[in-house]
């Protein structure tokens, strides 16, 4: 059994504070850079589940740092360098309060949304007579509220400007290059027979000047499907063949958890934690093309923090 990462405490050069998200550890130096360090940890309903998956932050990571590389001619981003198989460092930015979520096809939460009867969805209209999976005519902007914790809100564009979130121009901005980048993201993917299904993308500033950060187009904030079959299953009303977190959802479902009050996490058998991590190669290769190269575990906090030493040397 490989190791998992789950927890971090590093204490590096310059640090000045530390933050832990659901997945990611990041690492403020000198308020200048930071050092995001993504574990193997997974969540699901916004919370925590109670064992790592292998090499699942370094599916992440790389894959993530293929495609801000891929993109970096449509918007700046922050990675300045990636150290180790699960670290990138980069460009200390001020995040904007909302995440951009585009959808390019009904499904997931936006289908869970219309089967309840709603036809609007973060003020933006659903056609009627629409299926589960089913392609939108065009791509549809759905942002939500940043939650430091807790759940993220659906909002609607009007109210994130009402509000100050952002103001009219920037995030004008923003979804001008959540477009651009959601169209390079269905290019790429399709080259590797499949659809990108939805996503979401996070902005923020340094400098007065506007940087895609954290992370892109990986499993944990992109939904996949399989192109080969798509038609078929959605004439006959099958479910899609996918590569994405929604597996685990719906284990979780299935086993009577949805993050609600009074409900208790299924337990996590060593099968099952296996079946994920496969999972998540699988993605791996199926999206960039390349093999999956598994990184040595035997002592993975020792090796992340040589690796961020050395970089912060240089």
């Amino acid at each position: 059994m490989s190791n998992a990462l789950t927890k971090t405490e590093f204490n590096f050069p310059g640090q000045k504070s530390f933050y832990k998200g659901k997945v990611r550890d990041v690492y403020n130096i000198n308020d200048d850079y930071l050092v995001m360090v993504v574990s193997d940890r997974i969540s699901a309903f916004d919370v925590v589940l109670p064992k790592g998956i292998p090499y699942k932050g370094q599916v992440l990571n790389q894959i993530a740092e293929k495609f801000l590389d891929a993109t970096s001619d449509i918007v700046p981003n922050w990675k300045i360098e990636s150290p180790d198989p699960n670290v990138t460092v980069g460009h200390m930015c001020e995040p904007y309060k909302v995440e951009m979520v585009i959808r390019g096809y009904l499904t997931g939460h936006a289908w869970r949304e219309y089967s309840a009867g709603k036809r609007t969805l973060c003020g933006v209209a659903m056609p009627e007579g629409m299926v589960e999976n089913q392609k939108f005519p065009e791509p549809i902007l759905t942002p939500t509220t940043k939650a430091d914790e807790g759940h993220d809100e659906d909002i609607s564009r009007e109210d994130i400007i009402a509000q100050g979130l952002v103001d009219k121009a920037e995030y004008e901005m923003l979804e001008d290059y959540t477009r651009k980048l959601f169209q390079r993201g269905t290019e790429m993917a399709a080259e590797k027979g499949l659809i990108l299904v939805d996503t979401k993308y996070e902005f923020g500033k340094k400098d007065g000047k506007i940087y895609l950060i954290d992370e892109i187009h990986t499993p944990d904030s992109s939904r996949y499907f399989y192109a080969e079959g798509y038609q078929e299953r959605l004439e006959k009303g099958e479910k899609q063949k996918q590569l994405s977190k929604e597996f685990v959802r719906q284990w979780l479902i299935e086993n009577g958890f949805q993050g609600k009050d009074g409900q208790t996490i299924p337990a996590m058998s060593e099968e099952f934690v296996n079946s994920v991590s496969d999972r998540y190669i699988e993605l791996f290769e199926n999206i960039t093309g390349d093999t999956f190269v598994k990184s040595d575990t035997s002592a993975i906090n020792g090796r992340i923090e040589k690796a961020v030493n050395d970089f912060l040397k240089k």
